[in-house]
């Protein structure tokens, strides 16, 4: 029992670690555009002929 005394605080700091990347993830722009990503792979930039 003496255990959930460190697990219980440990995942709520961890959780709340997540949160503040994610919500720093989405303030930086990392999701804004998708569909410029999704291009990019299909592009052959790196073949030389």
């Amino acid at each position: 029992m003496n255990v959930l005394l460190f697990l219980v605080p440990t995942a709520l700091m961890l959780g709340l670690c997540g949160l503040a990347a994610f919500l720093w993830s989405l303030r930086n722009g990392q999701y804004d555009d998708v569909q410029g990503a999704a291009l990019r792979v299909l592009s052959d930039d790196d073949v030389t002929p």
